[in-house]
C-alpha cells in the first residue's frame, strides 16, 4: 500500500493557500506567514501512507490538493474505509479528540500536497490564534456526524440504499462536472465501495453492473461516474 512521498521543494508558500481555509480563515496575513513558515510541505503519490492507526500522534496535517482515504482495522482484522477527506481539510487531529496515538490510519487517495506541523505546535496554534479551535472542532463535530450517519445506515438500510447513499455522498464532496454526469473525482475500486459500505464486493459489483444497465452509472478504471442523481437518490430513500 505505502508509496514513498517525494522529498518536493516547494518555492516560500503564499499565506494565500491557508487564507480561506476555515482553521485560517479568521487569522490575519502576518499570523498565517507565520504558521506557514514552521510547516512541513511534501508531495504524496496516490497509496502513500500518511500515518497508521496507533502510530504516535507527532504531527497533525493539511491536505492542500487530492483526497485521502480514511481506514480503520475492526477486531477480526478486517479493513473498512471509514471516510474519504477532501483537498482544504485538517487530518491527524488526534489531539483534538484528546488522543496521543492516531484513532485509524490515512492514505492518500490520489496524487496529494500535505502541509504537517509538530503536534507540539498544537496547543500554540489553539491559544494564539483566534477561531482555529473554533473552527477545527466544527470539522470534528462535521465528521462524528457522518460516522453517527453511517452507523444508523448500517442499521436500518438495506445494501441497495447503503451503496447509493455512499456514492451520492462522494460525488457531493468531490464530484466533478464530465460529459453526460458526474465523476468521483479520484480513483475508487468496487472493493473500496465495498469497504464504506459493510458489504462484500459481489454485492457492489451486481449493483453497480444493474444500475449501469439502466443508464444510472457507469464504472470503469476505477472510476465511477453518476448520469442519472435524480435516480440515484430515490434509491438511496429505499
Amino acid at each position: 500500500m505505502d508509496v514513498a512521498a517525494k522529498k518536493t521543494s516547494f518555492p516560500r508558500l503564499d499565506v494565500s493557500l491557508l487564507s480561506h481555509l476555515p482553521p485560517f480563515s479568521r487569522l490575519d496575513s502576518r499570523h498565517i506567514r507565520t504558521i506557514l513558515d514552521q510547516a512541513t510541505s511534501r508531495r504524496c503519490e496516490a497509496n502513500h501512507c500518511v500515518f497508521s492507526e496507533g502510530d504516535v500522534a507527532d504531527r497533525f496535517y493539511m491536505l492542500l490538493d487530492g483526497y485521502v482515504r480514511v481506514i480503520r482495522v475492526t477486531p477480526e482484522g478486517e479493513q473498512v474505509t471509514s471516510l474519504h477527506i477532501p483537498a482544504g481539510q485538517l487530518l491527524g487531529i488526534a489531539k483534538a479528540l484528546g488522543k496521543d496515538t492516531y484513532p485509524a490510519t490515512a492514505v492518500t487517495a490520489s496524487e496529494s500536497i500535505l502541509l504537517s506541523w509538530p503536534t507540539r505546535l498544537w496547543d500554540t496554534f489553539v491559544q494564539d490564534y483566534d477561531g482555529f479551535a473554533t473552527e477545527t472542532y466544527k470539522i470534528v463535530g462535521a465528521r462524528v456526524g457522518e460516522m453517527n450517519n453511517r452507523i444508523v445506515e448500517l442499521a436500518t438500510q438495506q445494501v441497495e440504499q447503503r451503496v447509493a447513499n455512499a456514492i451520492l455522498r462522494l460525488i457531493n464532496q468531490t464530484g466533478r462536472k464530465v460529459d453526460d454526469g458526474i465523476e468521483i473525482d479520484f480513483p475508487i475500486t468496487r472493493q473500496d465501495l465495498s469497504e464504506l459500505t459493510a458489504t462484500t464486493l459481489h454485492t457492489v459489483s451486481r449493483l453497480l453492473s444493474a444500475w449501469e444497465k439502466q443508464g444510472l452509472v457507469t464504472s470503469k478504471r476505477k472510476r465511477i461516474k453518476v448520469c442519472d442523481p435524480h435516480a440515484l437518490v430515490v434509491l438511496s430513500q429505499g
